[in-house]
């Protein structure tokens, strides 16, 4: 059996989205008697200054951390230097590690990291995958991220396109994002949609009354709309700050935002700007061991993409929120992919970005109809399991990398 190389700048026991499903893929592959490294920095996303060992084995994967410089996210320049250095250190590593017949599988943070393996994994003789959780730069360029729609955009854009075509096989988040990499240049039987996942085992729906997180958070008899993890560029929050205005009167309704992200500190200005506090409930991200706590709390979830981003990149929050058995709200592209399953699904509603007003109906709604928002939930968990499973994506990633071997 060959060697399986992963590539990402995160991993255990970094606890970012795209290192929890690295993590959870290369852990249950080595568990199944496969011979897995992985090659990663030595930080962690929320410290840069973070100095984890340069090698160790965990749960049988034996694990390579490399240098790269540690400025941080917060300067665009900065950051721009470390993703250099990483790749850098990618391909020195790459190029003493790999060998022929080995798969080298290249995530995408940073951006671009398949075209940084492309070369040392050619020269070895390996074979690779692309394990796009976006599609950049033009989720960059839509972003508003500086120089990135000019030549140096469409020089990347080059560069990306050349490791589409150089893989052994591009996997996918949705079938949007499928279209897209065949249309940049991907030979389709090349591409594969394996979704992402969580701990649907842990997380399920859990009954308000127990739930701890409830009572210790003053919750107890409010109907509660919930976000839970990174809030950023890609998400907008006017459409739920309007709502929010809307029902101000009511102090039945709360909005809970749980976790991080560029544009959390954003919001918390607005709503002490709007004097919403009474409104709204911030929490920290919390402990993986307390996601089935706080992902069942809410009475709904709400998601958000902006309407530009659809077949680019895929909410992973959508996955926790059905595998808590909870209604979700998406505000987005009412006719985009994730607006197509929650309707098709009928465990949720679609809205449109600025109309507050459906959200504030429809949260009124729901607070006076619980056998209608649990049959929604239940919906949402009948979904997961039958389309989405931690079990479904590991069994379609297995046998992925069987038929490339």
């Amino acid at each position: 059996m060959p060697r399986l190389i992963f590539v990402n700048r995160y991993f255990f026991p970094d606890h970012s989205a795209t290192s929890q499903i690295l993590s959870d893929l290369a852990f249950h592959l080595a568990g199944n008697g496969r011979d897995v490294h992985v090659i990663t920095s030595r930080q962690t996303y929320q410290n840069p200054d973070a100095a984890l060992p340069d090698h160790e084995t965990v749960n049988g994967v034996h694990v390579h951390r490399v240098a790269s410089t540690q400025f941080g996210r917060n300067a665009l320049l900065g950051r721009a230097v470390d993703y250099l250095s990483f790749y850098r250190s990618v391909r020195l590593r790459l190029a003493e590690l790999a060998r022929r017949g080995d798969i080298v599988i290249a995530k995408t943070d940073p951006p671009l990291l398949s075209a940084a393996a492309m070369k040392p994994t050619g020269r070895s003789g390996a074979k690779l995958v692309n394990w796009l959780q976006d599609i950049y730069p033009e989720t960059a360029a839509i972003l508003g991220v500086p120089f990135v729609r000019g030549p140096l955009g469409a020089g990347l854009a080059r560069l990306r396109n050349r490791s589409l075509r150089a893989a052994d096989a591009t996997v996918v988040l949705g079938e949007l994002m499928a279209q897209r990499v065949v249309q940049l240049g991907a030979p389709a039987h090349r591409v594969h949609v394996i979704a992402n996942w969580c701990a649907d085992d842990d997380i399920r729906p859990r009954a308000a009354s127990e739930n701890p997180l409830r009572r210790e958070w003053n919750l107890a008899d409010k109907f509660v709309l919930g976000y839970s993890g990174n809030l950023g560029r890609a998400h907008e929050f006017a459409t739920v700050l309007a709502a929010a205005e809307r029902l101000r009167d009511d102090p039945r309704y709360i909005f809970l935002m749980i976790g991080g992200g560029m544009r959390l500190a954003e919001l918390a200005a607005a709503v002490e700007r709007r004097r919403l506090g009474g409104s709204f409930l911030f929490k920290p991200y919390q402990d993986q061991s307390q996601l089935r706590y706080s992902l069942s709390l809410p009475d709904a979830h709400w998601l958000s993409l902006n309407p530009k981003l659809e077949g680019l990149l895929m909410p992973s929050k959508f996955y926790g929120v059905a595998a808590a058995g909870k209604p979700m709200i998406f505000i987005g592209d009412t006719g985009g992919e994730l607006a197509g399953l929650v309707r098709r699904h009928e465990c949720g509603i679609a809205i449109a970005p600025d109309d507050s007003k459906t959200l504030a109906e429809t949260l009124r709604q729901w607070s006076r109809a619980p056998e209608t928002m649990a049959a929604m939930g239940a919906k949402a968990r009948a979904m997961l399991d039958a389309h989405f499973s931690r079990q479904q994506g590991l069994a379609r990633w297995r046998a992925l990398l069987d038929a490339i071997a």
